[in-house]
């Protein structure tokens, strides 16, 4: 996985009066979970532009003041009309506890019911894993070459070494469905 350096600075001062403040200088408030003390800190909007804007992950390097921290990015709080940024939540990683992350799913190959006139639909961009953050990967790789006109691929089906799938079993991570071309043509063959 990505590493992402960020400097915090510490802030003394929590609450709704804070944080609002802390807006209106361009930063925005940020809270670190996990370890033996709850950190509020501030970042610059523009240190965290590329840490949120982008379906990458990332384990973040946060020095907050003289402390130095491995993260993930837990939560993000966005304003309900301009989309700003209001919130971010870290969550502090160490290499023996195992963490929930979500990551991207990639499709490789070429489905035989695409070949066939059907068209590929990708159903969740994104997996739950639990796993020791040294062990998930950037994205998860899954094989479709196999997979024919109007099936489905689950979650149940999947297995990646290492990495325990958060998600239900039954649900469809990607499917080929067939088109209404397609559906012609078979009724045509009949």
């Amino acid at each position: 996985m990505k590493t992402f350096q960020l400097e915090g600075t510490p802030r003394t001062e929590i609450g709704k009066k804070a944080a609002k403040a802390i807006r209106k200088e361009e930063m925005i408030p940020a809270v670190l979970y996990g370890g033996e003390s709850t950190i509020h800190f501030n970042v610059t909007k523009d240190a965290v532009r590329k840490l949120i804007y982008t379906p990458e992950i990332f384990i973040v390097d946060l020095t907050i003041g003289d402390k130095k921290t491995k993260a993930i990015v837990k939560d993000l709080q966005f304003h309900p009309v301009t989309d700003a940024v209001l919130h971010i939540d870290f969550l502090e990683v160490f290499d023996n506890k195992p963490i929930v992350m979500e990551v991207p799913v990639v499709l490789d190959g070429f489905a035989e019911g695409v070949k066939a006139g059907g068209k590929l639909s990708l159903e969740m961009r994104k997996l739950k894993v639990k796993a020791v953050y040294t062990a998930i990967p950037e994205k998860l790789n899954i094989n479709i070459d196999k997979l024919g006109l109007g099936k489905t691929m689950q979650v149940g089906a999947l297995h990646f070494e290492g990495l325990e799938i958060m998600n239900a079993k039954n649900a469809v991570v990607c499917a080929v469905k067939l088109t209404r071309a397609a559906r012609g043509a078979a009724a045509k063959g009949n």
